[in-house]
C-alpha cells in the first residue's frame, strides 16, 4: 500500500468510494450523486491536506481529508473496511500532530468503534451535521 497526497485526478475514485458507502447506508438522507461528490472533492482537494492509500497499480483504496490549520479530519472513507487502510491513513496524519478532532455521524457506530480503537474519544454529543444527521465530536491526543 502506498500513501500519497491526492491530486484532482483522484477525485473520481474517491467519489466512487463515498458513493458506494452512501448506497449501503440506510440512515443517510438525500445523498449527493457521484458526479456531485466528484465536484465537491475537486473543489475541496486544493484547500485541504488529502491523502490517498493506493495499490502499486495506483488503484485508490481509501482517502482522508484533513484541514491542517484546524487539525480536523473532514472525511475518512475506505473501499473495504478491515484491511488496515483507515489505520494507515490515520497514522499518516497523526504522525505530525499532537491533537486531532473529527465529527462522525451518530448512527455510524462501526466508525466510532474504529476511532476508539485508534485512540479517539467522544468529547461532545448532540451535534447536527449539515445533512441533518446527528453527529458526535471525537478527539485524539498524543
Amino acid at each position: 500500500m502506498i500513501l500519497r497526497r491526492a491530486t484532482s485526478d483522484d477525485a473520481p475514485a474517491c467519489a466512487a468510494i463515498v458513493a458506494d458507502w452512501l448506497r449501503a447506508t440506510d440512515w443517510m438522507p438525500d445523498a449527493p450523486t457521484r458526479d456531485q461528490l466528484e465536484a465537491i472533492m475537486r473543489d475541496g482537494f486544493p484547500r485541504r491536506e488529502v491523502w490517498v492509500a493506493a495499490t502499486e497499480d495506483d488503484a485508490i483504496l481509501g482517502y482522508l481529508s484533513f484541514a491542517f490549520d484546524e487539525n480536523h479530519i473532514y472525511g475518512l472513507y475506505v473501499a473495504t473496511p478491515g484491511q488496515g487502510v483507515g489505520r494507515a491513513l490515520l497514522d499518516r496524519v497523526k504522525a505530525d500532530r499532537d491533537r486531532i478532532t473529527l465529527r462522525s455521524h451518530a448512527p455510524n457506530t462501526a466508525a466510532h468503534r474504529f476511532y476508539e480503537r485508534e485512540g479517539f474519544r467522544v468529547v461532545e454529543r448532540g451535534l447536527t451535521g449539515a445533512d441533518g444527521v446527528p453527529e458526535i465530536l471525537m478527539e485524539w491526543r498524543r
